[in-house]
């Protein structure tokens, strides 16, 4: 089974999907709720009532200072990003936000529809220099509409893979969550669902767009982060190794270890949470592989 390239994402003028009436007042609702359990419990609770209300049709909406067209049906991240911001991930964006410099250097692989780009170009400014990459047809399109809709993104998109070298991949999409669409195979239930698309290795996008340095890199790759990211340690110069490098942690999923192979090139676990984690990497504490 394949997916076609756009999944009737609409491209109309930004404000057409303004929310009103009780779609609104049940956003507000939402993004309000407390970070508490009975707080999450409600928020989700009215969250789903929005999405019947909404009858497949998106909003567009302000998050983390940007501009988003938002389709909470078939993707958890925009789902989450559209109700309650608050809840995501925002351990993680704290640390970024602690991190972020006018010139900050950025790469998100795996972006979706740019949460974490769009966020780190509003906190950043318009010195900025941020990638986004993100390999499936529709949801580029999507991410591409965003980034559109803010000028102060200065964030250029990549639409392919990253894999461990330059080739084509299939990528097993869930057709329920389509931000747990992997190379590997993680759910049994859609490996009939697949599409085919260029993947490349990181250090040949990294080589292809002149980076001089990165100051932070964002992989959610559904397990695939040690494929990508062993053989980008070994063969890049250490001037090009992400000071900060976001991770989703999901070590069942990896034929590497990757927090040891992390700790012996000088990185230092900073961040751990239910499924994410953060290394840092002083300068002088690194060894070779």
């Amino acid at each position: 089974m394949s997916l076609s390239k756009s999944q009737g994402n609409d491209l109309s003028v930004f404000g057409r999907y303004r929310p009103h009436g009780a779609v609104a007042r049940l956003l507000t609702l939402t993004r309000a709720a407390s970070m508490s359990w009975a707080g999450m419990r409600r928020a989700f609770f009215l969250r789903s009532m929005a999405i019947r209300a909404l009858r497949g049709q998106p909003l567009d909406v302000e998050a983390f200072g940007a501009r988003m067209r938002l389709y909470p049906y078939n993707n958890v991240c925009e789902k989450r990003i559209l109700f309650t911001p608050q809840y995501f991930n925002p351990a993680e964006f704290h640390l970024l936000q602690d991190r972020i410099e006018p010139d900050f250097v950025f790469l998100d692989v795996g972006a979706n529809i740019g949460g974490y780009s769009l966020f780190v170009a509003a906190c950043a400014g318009p010195r900025a220099r941020i990638l986004a990459i993100e390999p499936q047809p529709d949801i580029f399109e999507r991410l591409v509409y965003n980034i559109r809709q803010n000028p102060f993104a200065t964030i250029k998109a990549i639409d392919c893979a990253v894999a461990d070298l330059d080739t084509e991949i299939t990528l097993f999409v869930d057709p329920d969550n389509r931000g747990e669409t992997s190379m590997r195979i993680i759910n049994s239930d859609v490996e009939g669902i697949q599409i085919r698309v260029p993947a490349k290795a990181l250090a040949s996008i990294v080589a292809e767009e002149r980076f001089a340095r990165i100051d932070a890199m964002k992989l959610n790759v559904e397990g695939a982060e040690d494929l990508i990211l062993e053989p980008y340690f070994r063969e890049m110069p250490e001037r090009l190794w992400p000071a900060l490098l976001l991770i989703e942690f999901i070590p069942q999923r990896w034929t590497t270890d990757l927090p040891a192979l992390l700790a012996k090139i000088g990185y230092r676990e900073v961040l751990r949470t239910r499924h994410k984690a953060a290394f840092e990497r002083p300068q002088s504490q690194a060894q070779p592989l």
